[in-house]
């Protein structure tokens, strides 16, 4: 498919201006130009025009809000000059599968002042003698070169740092719900300890309940004994009596 229709059908009924990230991998540039990008994409932050025969960029449109720029598997060699005019912002630029084959080729990159990771993979350049300290010395901006720093630490990967903040918050949530479990156990421990002190009340007003029946019992029986007592006095009076008439 031609760049030109597949910007137009990338854009989806939006306005050019709308547009913030623009992916036409793989399409065809007849002439090896850009074509179909106007200047109207002016809030454009990401461009990737991967394997799309590029090998010029001179009618590539300012884009000033442009931060990263896919130009990988191209035909480029030169005319990066053009990047520095274009898009002042880059901070992002992979030029890998290229035909860069000197240092003289990124030269025009030192204007790129936000310039921080460059990739050249895959190009000439890279079998050159003392590449990598070549390039840091020739711009200085850049911290990241084919992915690695100049004391070969790999460069951060967004999508693996946002795994990292999802990890982060399942771990956070752990400890939580061990956390939670702890207290439902010491409930219960309690519920458990509230309800045997329960059980210890119960039994004891259970028992003072008998002590009472008991009480009640012994003191029903001493007035039935005192009454029993009184009839035989009553018994041995009446008797007495008798004897004397």
């Amino acid at each position: 498919m031609a760049m030109k229709k597949r910007i137009s059908l990338e854009l989806r009924n939006r306005s050019p201006a709308e547009v913030v990230e623009l992916v036409v991998d793989n399409s065809r540039s007849a002439d090896g130009e850009v074509e179909g990008l106007t200047d109207d994409f002016t809030g454009l932050e990401f461009l990737s025009m991967v394997n799309v025969g590029l090998s010029s960029l001179a009618k590539l449109p300012p884009l000033p809000k442009l931060r990263k720029l896919e130009l990988s598997d191209n035909n480029l060699s030169g005319s990066l000059e053009t990047l520095s005019e274009k898009c002042p912002n880059l901070t992002y630029l992979n030029l890998s599968g290229n035909k860069i084959k000197e240092l003289s080729n990124v030269e025009a990159l030192q204007n790129l002042k936000s310039l921080q990771s460059l990739d050249l993979f895959n190009c000439e350049i890279t079998s050159l003698e003392d590449y990598r300290e070549s390039v840091f010395e020739l711009l200085p901006q850049v911290t990241y070169l084919d992915g690695f720093d100049q004391e070969y630490n790999e460069a951060p990967d967004s999508e693996a740092d946002d795994e990292g903040g999802d990890e982060d918050g399942e771990d956070g949530a752990g400890p939580t719900g061990d956390y939670d479990e702890e207290d439902d156990e010491e409930e219960d421990d309690e519920g458990s300890e509230g309800g045997e002190v329960g059980l210890g009340f119960q039994e004891d007003d259970e028992d003072e309940d008998d002590y009472a029946e008991e009480e009640e019992e012994e003191e029903a029986a001493g007035v039935q004994g005192q009454k029993r007592k009184r009839d035989v006095d009553d018994e041995g009076e009446e008797d007495d009596d008798d004897e004397d008439d």
